[in-house]
């Protein structure tokens, strides 16, 4: 019922949000307001598409930005959200990027640090079970539907006004972050319970008819220890590996043939409606069998996954996500190589570092909750950040007059 009333509540304060928009745009007419706006020919004014790259060169921005997107990378991996909302600020106020450069750039350090993580639960084992900690299943429902969403909203993000998506990732970053915390909390008291039952002397018993009661806690049959090597190789399944790299081939296929097409031409629409029954094919096979950044993290968890799983799955599929997405900003020229290829390997450190050290800790503390504690955080994080730039140009715009309503989908893309 929690979940229920959660997601009844985001949907609310969305529609509330797209219907405000709505009717705020209504108040005037797009054509008229933009040629009324519109800069003089003689003003000098930066295009929103204008490349601004500062040089890669050693100074206080420079350390600022590898400390922020390291503890991000470090972060953002452990709790299974990547940490895009944090580079993208951070890259804009500090180093001094353009919005879209930020953007692609941010893709290119989450595509770092979920590989390495990637690698890194590859040799770690299921905390509790025989199975690898990577759940195939959940990835292979989720990754279609998660790189379909990510190429219709790169879509919707033209047509909607700006204020109006910073208002909507204000309500879901919050939302999920604080539904994240008090799911911690729970678990954090349900986790001392079970630290105060373990810390019981542990005897046999036997009932009044006089069977014997064996210790619940003491397993029946001990776990075989694993090498390394056979961790490696029992996480490691090639045929659901190959299949998840196929579906992300085939979209990246249909994004570079989409991109040279003309907008709203006859073909464009082909093949952007060609997604999504090719989508439903990826995804109705695992229907039948046992099953992004900042919503498949919170998602798992909300579905029962406990959080070890929850967190190398989600990055498992944002390797999947955040690198097609490399690869179109590659394919338009939208990042510089050298600042792409520094930050990324900031980003593979951190995820490594990050995931070994968080493990080990709730290994020693036995707390899965502090996973969670970590998702909650970097999403609040990512609200706070998202939110005040996104409020701070907002209101730019408003005193500049700018048009405020929805734009029209195929002149703006």
């Amino acid at each position: 019922m929690a979940t229920r009333g959660f997601v009844f509540l985001l949907l609310t304060a969305f529609s509330a949000a797209i219907l405000s928009a709505f009717i705020i745009s209504g108040h005037g007419s797009y054509k008229n307001n933009h040629l009324l706006h519109r800069s003089p020919p003689n003003s000098v004014k930066l295009d929103s598409d204008d490349k601004v790259w500062p040089e890669l060169e050693l100074n206080w921005r420079i350390m600022l930005a590898t400390l922020i997107g390291f503890l991000g990378s470090a972060f953002g991996t452990v709790g299974g959200v990547g940490g895009g909302g944090i580079f993208v600020p951070m890259l804009t106020l500090i180093v001094g990027f353009d919005t879209k450069s930020a953007a692609a750039l941010s893709k290119c350090m989450i595509m770092g640090a979920s590989a390495s993580s990637f690698w890194y639960n590859l040799r770690v084992p299921h905390p509790c079970r025989e199975v690898p900690i990577l759940d195939y299943d959940l990835a292979l429902l989720f990754q279609p539907m998660l790189m379909l969403g990510i190429t219709l909203g790169v879509a919707l993000s033209v047509v909607f006004p700006y204020w109006l998506i910073t208002v909507l990732i204000i309500i879901l970053f919050l939302g999920t972050s604080s539904r994240s915390f008090f799911r911690a909390i729970e678990m954090w008291k349900e986790e001392t319970i079970l630290k105060k039952e373990m810390a019981k002397p542990r005897e046999t018993f036997v009932n009044s008819r006089g069977e014997l009661l064996i210790d619940t806690y003491e397993p029946l049959l001990p776990r075989e220890e694993k090498t390394p090597t056979e961790i490696f190789a029992f996480n490691l399944r090639w045929k659901k590996l190959m299949l998840l790299v196929a579906v992300w081939a085939a979209f990246l296929v249909l994004q570079v043939i989409k991109n040279d097409l003309v907008v709203c031409s006859t073909w464009y629409w082909v093949l952007t409606v060609a997604q999504f029954p090719a989508t439903l094919a990826c995804v109705k096979p695992q229907l039948t069998g046992s099953g992004g950044g900042f919503i498949l993290g919170p998602l798992l968890l909300e579905i029962g996954v406990i959080p070890q799983v929850a967190s190398a799955t989600a990055t498992f599929v944002m390797m999947f996500s955040s690198s097609l997405s490399v690869v179109e900003f590659y394919l338009l020229k939208r990042f510089p190589i050298p600042y792409a290829l520094y930050l990324m390997t900031v980003s593979i450190l951190a995820g490594f570092w990050g995931q070994f050290f968080v493990r080990k800790l709730i290994v020693f503390l036995k707390r899965a909750s502090l996973i969670v504690f970590i998702l909650s955080a970097v999403i609040f994080a990512s609200a706070l950040t998202m939110g005040v730039i996104g409020i701070e140009k907002s209101i730019k715009m408003i005193h500049n007059h700018e048009f405020m309503g929805f734009l029209d989908f195929c002149s703006s893309q």
